[in-house]
């Protein structure tokens, strides 16, 4: 069974840093695409970057130049280093991947990882 464990979310200050993990785990044949997406309470899901297999990155107009998405194939995890974060960063950070598996190929979700950002 595949999954996607996300870690690295906590409370910082305006202005603070933190750096979200995501594993996969399991039977993987191949992964693709990865990213990383955003949901607010009350707010939908949104974007915030994405990295393809070969590295090319994507990023959210509200995190370009302040947040970094990488990858390491080796260890089949996707990063998210957040600098300057600001309160309106503030939600549940969910780690995307489509992966090919036993099942087939199709979109991974992790269970996700609380950011607030706060004074």
């Amino acid at each position: 069974q595949v999954q996607l464990v996300e870690s690295g979310g906590g409370l910082v200050q305006p202005g603070g840093s933190l750096r979200l993990s995501c594993a996969a785990s399991g039977i993987i044949f191949n992964i693709y695409g990865m990213g990383w997406y955003r949901q607010a309470p009350g707010k939908q899901r949104e974007l915030v970057a994405v990295i393809s297999s070969g590295g090319s990155t994507n990023y959210a107009d509200s995190v370009k130049g302040r947040f970094t998405i990488s990858r390491d194939n080796a260890k089949n995890t996707v990063y998210l280093q957040m600098n300057s974060l600001k309160p309106e960063d503030t939600a549940v950070y969910l780690c995307n991947g489509r992966m090919s598996s036993v099942t087939g190929n199709r979109d991974y979700w992790g269970q996700g990882t609380q950011v607030t950002v706060s004074s």
